[in-house]
């Protein structure tokens, strides 16, 4: 009976863990997604984006990131929740911290900073990298 017991327990706490929430983007940082990704074809996830520009960098919404390579190439950056204020009205900057590496990589962690407080203002990781690349290139 026990048993019977964990295991409904285990459900429904496995029910509480649905699929992540979808940032919310708004008419500006949709626009600029797909301007970002037009005519370019999503490749599979990597683990590391090596070699990035942040003066590339664009904020799509607070858990989307996209960094440009020449013309053919963009890689959205997926980060799990707690950087949303980047996105925001405010003095907020996004500050990477790389152990070990070259670029940036899936689990690396990011913090938001009040640049006028120099406050932490939040923290996420690195949850996805995709490549978006144009045909051909």
């Amino acid at each position: 009976m026990r048993g019977i017991s964990l295991l409904l327990i285990g459900a429904m706490l496995a029910s509480c863990t649905a699929a992540a929430e979808q940032p919310i983007r708004s008419a500006r940082g949709q626009q600029a997604y797909q301007t970002l990704i037009a005519g370019k074809a999503a490749r599979p996830e990597i683990s590391c984006m090596p070699s990035y520009n942040a003066s590339d960098m664009t904020v799509i919404d607070g858990r989307t990131l996209a960094f440009r390579r020449g013309t053919g190439t963009v890689f959205l950056v997926h980060l799990t929740p707690g950087c949303e204020m980047v996105s925001g009205p405010g003095p907020y900057a996004l500050l990477s911290k790389e152990v070990g590496s070259s670029g940036l990589c899936r689990g690396d962690i990011q913090q938001v900073i009040d640049t006028m407080s120099r406050i932490n203002a939040g923290s996420c990781t690195i949850g996805a990298i995709v490549p978006y690349v144009r045909p051909g290139a």
